[in-house]
This record gives C-alpha cells, sequence and structure tokens, in this order.
C-alpha cells in the first residue's frame, strides 16, 4: 500500500495528479491524511525547488529608523538586503568562499594587488548592465568616511581602486591575504553607480525587486525576472519580511502560519517550539556573541581598574546555564572562539572572581551605581542576562543599575550611542574583518571606542602575513591586548536559533542564523 500511496505522491509533485485527487484515492486505500500528506511533503522534496507562493518571516530588530542603504544595514535590513542585493563573493556552508558577481578572483603573489573579474550581461533591477565601474563606485563610496559605512573599517586598507575592462582592480596601503572575505561584508552590495545616486532606493541585481519598504515594520520583494542565477535562487513569487521584536509574538506568528520563518529564538523556549510537530528548530553554531560593551574613553570606564572590575564580576557559566541553556559557550573578553581559522589556544579563561573584582573596583576610586542599558533586541534573552550580571557584581560589592531600554530606537539610539550597553555580533569570516569591523580604532563601529596604537599595527602586521603560524601568533597578541585592556565584555559566545515551518524546503544551515541571511532567496514553500 505505501508503494502505491508514494508512486501517487509522485505523481503530485510531477503535476500530473491534483492534491484532492491524491487525497481521495489515498483515502480509498484506508490511508489516514497525515500519513498522506507525509508523503506528500516527501515527494516535494525530492522534486526539488517548487517556484511561486510567498515566503513570510517574523525577524526582530525592527525600527522606524532604519533605511535600506546597504551603508548602514543592520539586524532586519541586513536580512532584507540578502534578496535584492548582489555580492563580489558570498561565505557558504563550510566557510568557503562563493563567486558572485567576481566570476574570478585573483592577486599579485605579495597580496597586495588584488583582481576581481566582473560577470557579463548581469542587469541591475533598473535594466542596467552590472559593469566594473559600478563595483569601483560601491567600493569608493563604502571606503568614504562620509559614508558612515559599517564596511568602513575593513576597506581602510584600500590605497587605489581602478576599472579595467570587466576587471576591477585593487591596490592596497599594505598587503592583505584575506582580503576576498572583506568583500562579503553584507554591506557591500553592489549598486549602479555605487549607490551615490540615491543608496536607499533598494536597485542592485539580486533575485528580487524591492517594492514595499516600510522602514521598522514591512518590507516585500517580488522575483526580478532577470535575475542572473534563476536556477540557485529567488523561487518564491514573493519575499515579505515583517518585523516583530517581541520573542513571545515571533513565535506565535509562527505557529499560527502568519509567516514561515522566525529568528532569535530565546533558548528557554526551544524545547516547546520542537514539541510544535509542524515546525522545526535550526540551531547553528558559529562565531555569533552576546556582549556587554563599555565606551573605554568615557568616565566611569576610561578607568581601567573599572573595566576589569566589571569583567571579572560577570559569571559567565550562569549565563550560559540559565540564558543559552546549552545552545552556546562561555566567552573569554575577546571576539573570537574555535569557529575562526587560526583560533588563538591557550589564553587562560576568564572566571567569575569577586574577590579580584572588589579590588580592582576600589582601585578605581569609583562609587554609586553604574547603569546599564539593555533591551529584548539586544539578543536574546538579554533583559535577563542584565538582571544576573547586576546580581553577580552585587557579590563584588558594585551596583549596577539596569535599564530596560524600548525595541523602537534601540539601534540608533543606544547601540554605539550610550556608554554601556549589552549587544551582539555575528562574527565575521575571518579574524581580521571582525577586528577590523569593531576593534579598528577608526572604524565607525567600534561600538566599544577602543583605541590603541600596539592593537592597530599588529592588525596590519597580520593582514599582510603570508605565513599562517606568524599571523596566528599576531592574532593572539591581538586578542589578549582586546581581553586585558579593551571595554568589551564577552560571556559568551551564542548559537544562532531560528524556527522554521515544515512548508519550507531547502533549509541547509550554515555559519550565521537563517542561511546566512539567505534563507528568503534561497528556500521556497513545499507545494
Amino acid at each position: 500500500m505505501s508503494q502505491e500511496v508514494d508512486y501517487l505522491s509522485r505523481c503530485v509533485a510531477a503535476g500530473r495528479l491534483s492534491r484532492r485527487e491524491f487525497l481521495g484515492r489515498a483515502t480509498a486505500l484506508g490511508v489516514s491524511a497525515t500519513f498522506a500528506n507525509s508523503f506528500l511533503a516527501s515527494a516535494a522534496r525530492a522534486q526539488g525547488p517548487v517556484r511561486g507562493g510567498t515566503i513570510k518571516g517574523g525577524l526582530h530588530g525592527g525600527e522606524a529608523t532604519q533605511s535600506l542603504d546597504p551603508a548602514v544595514f543592520m539586524t532586519l535590513p541586513s536580512n532584507f538586503g540578502k534578496c535584492w542585493g548582489e555580492y563580489l563573493v558570498a561565505v557558504v556552508q563550510g566557510g568557503g568562499l562563493e563567486h558572485r558577481l567576481a566570476e574570478e578572483v585573483g592577486s599579485s603573489k605579495d597580496a597586495k594587488v588584488w583582481t576581481f573579474k566582473i560577470r557579463q550581461d548581469v542587469e541591475f533591477h533598473n535594466g542596467k548592465t552590472v559593469t566594473a565601474e559600478d563595483v569601483v563606485a560601491t567600493l569608493e563610496r563604502h571606503s568614504n568616511k562620509e559614508s558612515k559605512s559599517g564596511a568602513l573599517g575593513i576597506l581602510a586598507n584600500i590605497g587605489s581602486l581602478k576599472a579595467d575592462g570587466r576587471n576591477v582592480i585593487i591596490t592596497l596601503k599594505e598587503p592583505d591575504a584575506e582580503l576576498p572575505f572583506l568583500m562579503t561584508d553584507y554591506h557591500l552590495v553592489i549598486q549602479p553607480n555605487g549607490g551615490k545616486d540615491n543608496p536607499a532606493e533598494g536597485i542592485s541585481a539580486g533575485p528580487y525587486k524591492v517594492t514595499v519598504n516600510q522602514p521598522g515594520v514591512r518590507y516585500v520583494g517580488e522575483r526580478f525576472a532577470d535575475f542572473w542565477q534563476a536556477d540557485k535562487m529567488g523561487f518564491a513569487d514573493q519575499v515579505e519580511i515583517i518585523a516583530i521584536n517581541d520573542a513571545t509574538a515571533r513565535i506565535s506568528a509562527l505557529q499560527g502560519g502568519q509567516v514561515h520563518m522566525i529568528n532569535m529564538v530565546e533558548p528557554k523556549v526551544v524545547d516547546l517550539v520542537k514539541r510544535v510537530p509542524s515546525l522545526k528548530v535550526e540551531a547553528v553554531s558559529g562565531p555569533g556573541y552576546d556582549v556587554f560593551n563599555m565606551f573605554c574613553d568615557t568616565a566611569p570606564f576610561d578607568n581601567s581598574d573599572l573595566r576589569m572590575a566589571l569583567k571579572l564580576a560577570v559569571d559567565r557559566q550562569e549565563l550560559v546555564d540559565k540564558i543559552l541553556r546549552g545552545y552556546g559557550t562561555i566567552g573569554n573578553d575577546f571576539p573570537i572562539n574555535a569557529s575562526y581559522p587560526l583560533f588563538p589556544e591557550g589564553i587562560e579563561q576568564r572566571t567569575f572572581d569577586p574577590d579580584k573584582a572588589k579590588f580592582h573596583y576600589k582601585k578605581s576610586g569609583h562609587s554609586g551605581p553604574i547603569l546599564l542599558r539593555t533591551s529584548e533586541v539586544a539578543f536574546a534573552g538579554a533583559v535577563d542576562a542584565a538582571q544576573l550580571f547586576q546580581q553577580s557584581c552585587a557579590k563584588a560589592d558594585i551596583a549596577i543599575q539596569v535599564k530596560r531600554e524600548p525595541s523602537d530606537g534601540y539601534w540608533s539610539e543606544v547601540w554605539n550611542k550610550q556608554p554601556f550597553c549589552a549587544t551582539y555580533w555575528s562574527g565575521r569570516a575571518t579574524q581580521s574583518q571582525m577586528y577590523s569591523t569593531v576593534y579598528l580604532s577608526t572604524a565607525s563601529w567600534n561600538d566599544s571606542h577602543f583605541s590603541h596604537e600596539k592593537f592597530d599595527k599588529l592588525l596590519i602586521e597580520a593582514r599582510g602575513e603570508l605565513d599562517q603560524d606568524k599571523r596566528k601568533n599576531l592574532y593572539r597578541e591581538m586578542a589578549i591586548i582586546v581581553r586585558d585592556e579593551g571595554g568589551t565584555i564577552v560571556p559568551m559566545f551564542n548559537q544562532f536559533v531560528d524556527a522554521i515551518s515544515d512548508k519550507v524546503g531547502g533549509y541547509v544551515g550554515g555559519i550565521d542564523s537563517l542561511m546566512n541571511g539567505y534563507a528568503f532567496a534561497k528556500c521556497w514553500i513545499e507545494a
């Protein structure tokens, strides 16, 4: 009997039989509807991508101030950007590189001059052809300090840019063996004339064209008929992303069928979500970390003893146990974990030590409460984490005042604006990229206001070091500087936990949330 049902389900997948006819024949064979539908789902998966329908997502991080300008992408818009934006290269599962608009990448022997050969006959959404000049203009805009681009730090090493036919030639000030990985930064969407005319227009060469842009509320894209890689991406007729900042509301929307995918599932409810038959939990281990940031140039955090006191006063294991509930590992106050190549082993793990914390706190001369700002959008469980941090600090006689900030406005008014707050980073493809984005003194997203001359010199040296053992040693020295002198408290590295409807096909995981942000562009709705 099962063979007959299997045959009929494959007929449905091939379009030779309607679903109603299938269920009628299955019932005649004595098969329940639930059992019959399971055959349909398996047959659809076996057939591969299914075209049509609308894939809907409910994501955290929506704010009214958000823009489609890739230079200022954060949280929710960066996921939508993977739907309409196109890049030179992209990181794939396993950490390798996929050629996107750049069909070839090469460099000089000293890794100082890089050449990216641009594909022919790729169209932007406005009908213009993607050229090497557009790529040069894009990199020029993002490397310009006036752009306030989140990619500014990683592009600071560019000495000159030139278009030569289909080739983009990048000459660096200092050699960088990992430059192609820097080009995967999600801000570097290739736009007509680099976006210099209207960067927030939402025009690139990705699988979807922007049709609805309601900042911080709702984004919609429709399939781009002339997308250059239609056999690999853009299977749904439309993608729709809705901002749902409340974690409970996201789960309710997924359970109710209003959306097909959500992110930032709180670990404390993962087991409950797993019990829902129609849902799947996708947990990905990678370089993402949760953090409490202090401005190193702002009192009282400009005092190194106070910073050290707070680092010693956090109970990392408690946070991992109670906030992550097994979906992560403890951190050590620098932004690199073992998921990165050339991870610096042997650095002593910092542990909760209230007595040492008291010593450094007393030495700092500070008194009175310290204000820590947090929000439910800062990271999954951030409010609870801040309260646990408050309790562990109390054991070291350090008074922490926790202020819960509204979700709307947190990324524009609190993060990188207030001197002590909770946040998270999804990590980057390489250590150099992570450090260049967040810890280089000139980086626009240096959210701890960390400025260290020796660190900057080591970073530049590491970029150009072709000997991996030597580069690993440089990375180790940099990690120790950030750990001991920086304003970053990294209590834990988190897993990215998403939840997916069983109606979604093609989900394969990655090193970041929602298939590195490509889930809406690469998945489909099962027939």
